[in-house]
């Protein structure tokens, strides 16, 4: 079978990689296309073909004009012209094309739109609210997107119970977890390049964003510096929103030293460095489907603490900490005890990495979409 995998934007590049390069073992014919590969991004297609298909132009004017407002207008405007006048016959000779993810709903619309009817169309919902809300114009009307695919795939009933209340049919939705992943490995200079902790370290890595309640974070560090508890907090990630602020807020209580900050587009060996380092690793969020960054922590046997929200709320209460999303005094209480015991930290991340390994394998995902891209290819029929 010939796949064409979508994801524009490479959201999520490690997914994809992984999903690709098993669909490939499994014998089908796979191309991913995306962007332009950039030097942060550590997949090796392996198996599978990769085609820069997206954002070309903008790609390469992006270390000149930054990745400011210029810069996503300019992506914007591209995509919209790819999408409403690009070639779309490589696209559309695929036995399936499968979008992860939809960067510019209004634009998306006409790309789906034309390959309607030429070829089955599969979409994973990762989240049932696009961009967690968070994206304006940019998610505006991906619900209307997902009546025009064959099939939705999600990774849990939280977000197929939320499709459901939107109206989507059940037998439209097919659940697949999603399986732990794993970042590129730290090298040694990766490693060098993130000091050592001399007291416990607390974690929080990924893109930031609103919806990732890192300001709730920063509220329950604030109260336990003042309370007197000894620790560091680390931010390591591309900042989506304004974190000076909150960086602000920390430094003009008198914990400036207390934070670490590691700002920017970092490569998955340094946000692995980051993990090895850590004591502790946080996820704030105040809502959530599911969260890649989760699964690729977890086989470091760190304590892991999350909100309850999306898919945390299901979690085995061996996996993680947890405290009820948005309420920063609770969190501040689930951090203080694996603050102060090294061994209470320590049995949780054994925990937490115990989950990991019980969890299903990439393997098993790919063969469970083979199964759909089957069943959607006969319905077509």
């Amino acid at each position: 079978m010939k796949v064409a995998m979508v994801d524009p934007s490479l959201f999520t590049g490690r997914y994809d990689d992984s999903l690709c390069a098993e669909l490939a073992a499994a014998g089908q014919e796979v191309t991913l296309f995306a962007r332009p590969m950039r030097a942060t991004d550590a997949i090796v297609p392996e198996g599978y073909a990769y085609a820069p298909r997206f954002f070309r132009h903008s790609e390469a004017l992006r270390g000149r004009i930054g990745e400011g407002r210029v810069f996503r207008l300019v992506k914007a405007a591209e995509y919209a012209g790819v999408a409403a006048f690009g070639a779309v016959g490589a696209l559309g000779r695929a036995d399936v094309v499968h979008f992860q993810w939809l960067p510019l709903a209004p634009a998306d619309r006409i790309l789906l739109r034309r390959l309607k009817g030429r070829t089955a169309l599969v979409h994973t919902v990762h989240n049932a609210q696009a961009y967690h809300s968070d994206a304006g114009v940019q998610g505006r009307g991906y619900r209307g997107l997902l009546d025009l695919f064959d099939a939705l795939v999600v990774h849990g009933d939280t977000t197929r119970q939320a499709l459901e209340a939107q109206g989507v049919r059940r037998e439209r939705i097919h659940v697949t977890p999603h399986p732990p992943m794993r970042l590129a490995r730290a090298g040694t200079e990766e490693l060098a390049a993130i000091s050592d902790p001399s007291v416990p370290r607390l974690l929080f890595f990924g893109t930031i964003r609103p919806y990732k309640g890192v300001d709730v974070l920063i509220e329950a560090c604030l109260s336990l510096w003042r309370s007197g508890v000894g620790f560091e907090l680390v931010l390591a990630g591309k900042p989506f929103m304004d974190v000076a602020p909150l960086a602000d807020a920390v430094r003009e209580a008198g914990f400036g030293d207390r934070l670490v900050t590691d700002f920017g587009f970092l490569t998955e060996a340094r946000l692995d460095a980051h993990m090895a380092k850590a004591d502790m690793i946080v996820f704030p969020y105040r809502h959530i489907d599911s969260s890649g960054a989760f699964l690729s922590a977890l086989h470091h046997g760190k304590a892991m603490v999350t909100s309850d929200a999306g898919m945390f709320a299901a979690l085995p209460a061996s996996a993680a900490v947890r405290a009820p999303a948005g309420n920063a005094p609770a969190l501040a209480q689930a951090l203080l005890r694996l603050i102060e015991s090294p061994a209470i930290r320590q049995a949780a991340g054994a925990r937490a990495r115990a989950y990991g390994e019980t969890m299903g394998s990439w393997k098993d995902m790919a063969l469970t979409t083979i199964g759909i891209y089957r069943s959607v290819a006969a319905s077509k029929a």
